[in-house]
C-alpha cells in the first residue's frame, strides 16, 4: 500500500512546491542540449520534408474518428516517406529559438512543458523500405536517421523485453522514446518528472493519428521490462531511460 500511495503522490502537482527551491536555470547554469550529438562515423540518413510528403488520408476529423490500437499489421514494409512523416508528426522540429546566438528551445509538433522535450526517439527497424534492420535514432533538428547498430535476433528480443507482447516482432518499426530528465530538471527540479510523462502522451497520440494517414497501425506499450530495453537502445538507466514503446505497421 505504501508503493500505491507514492505512486499516487507522483501523478499530483509539485509545482507549489517549487517556491523554495533554486533551479539549476535560476542558478545560471548552463542547460543541457537539445538534443544528443550525432555519433561520429555513424550512417546518415535523409529524410523526407513534410512539404514533399503526400499523404493517403489528410483528414484529421476521419484520422481522429477512426483511431485505435492496432496489434495486426501486414507484411508490406512501409516506405522511407511514411517513416519520415511519423517522426516529423511525433517529434519534427518546427523552430530553434536562440538567445545570444545559442540555441535556446525548439517548438516541435508537440506540446512540452517549458519547451524542454526531453525525449530521444530511437526507431528499432523491421521492414522499412531502403533501410537495413537495427537500431537508429532521429536527430529531429535535422531531420534525418542516424544509424546506431545491428541488433542480432531483433525480433525475439523485442518480444522479449515487452512481455512477451508478439505484435512488437511483427510489426515494420518499433518507436522507442527515452527520456534525458535534466532537460526538464534543468527548469522545473521536483516538479519535472510528471510533466515530462505527460509530454510523452502527447507525442504517442500524435503518431496514433499519423498512422490514421497512412494506412498503419500502432499500439503504445508501457508494460516493458525497463533493462532490458534500456539495453537495446543502450542507455544507462540513469541521465537516460526508456520511457514509453508502439510498435507500427502497415494494415
Amino acid at each position: 500500500m505504501n508503493q500505491i500511495n507514492q505512486n499516487r503522490n507522483f501523478m499530483k502537482a509539485h509545482f507549489k512546491e517549487l517556491e523554495g527551491i533554486e533551479s539549476d536555470q535560476m542558478k545560471k547554469l548552463p542547460q543541457p542540449p537539445l538534443e544528443k550529438t550525432p555519433e561520429k562515423g555513424k550512417k546518415l540518413i535523409e529524410l523526407i520534408s513534410i512539404e514533399k510528403i503526400k499523404l493517403k488520408k489528410d483528414n484529421l476529423v476521419e484520422n481522429i474518428k477512426n483511431r485505435k490500437s492496432r496489434r495486426n499489421f501486414t507484411d508490406q514494409p512501409l516506405t522511407l516517406e511514411e517513416l519520415s512523416f511519423l517522426l516529423w508528426a511525433s517529434q519534427g522540429v518546427k523552430k530553434v529559438i536562440k538567445r545570444f546566438d545559442k540555441a535556446y528551445a525548439t517548438l516541435r509538433t508537440v506540446p512540452s512543458a517549458g519547451a524542454r522535450h526531453p525525449f530521444e526517439t530511437y526507431i528499432l527497424i523491421h521492414n522499412v523500405e531502403n533501410l537495413d534492420a537495427g537500431i537508429y535514432r532521429y536527430l529531429a533538428i535535422e531531420h534525418k536517421l542516424i544509424f546506431l547498430r545491428t541488433l542480432k535476433d531483433q525480433k525475439e528480443k523485442i518480444t522479449e523485453a515487452t512481455m512477451g507482447q508478439e505484435f512488437a516482432g511483427k510489426c515494420s518499426a518499433v518507436f522507442i522514446w527515452s527520456c534525458l530528465p535534466y532537460r526538464g530538471e534543468w527548469r522545473y527540479n521536483i516538479a519535472s518528472h510528471k510533466a515530462m510523462l505527460l509530454d510523452a502522451g502527447h507525442i504517442c497520440q500524435n503518431l496514433y493519428l499519423a498512422c490514421e494517414a497512412i494506412d498503419a497501425g500502432t499500439c503504445a506499450i508501457a508494460a516493458y521490462n525497463q533493462e532490458k530495453v534500456d539495453d537495446i537502445i543502450q542507455v544507462d538507466g540513469k541521465d537516460e531511460y526508456s520511457v514509453y514503446l508502439a510498435p507500427v505497421g502497415k494494415l
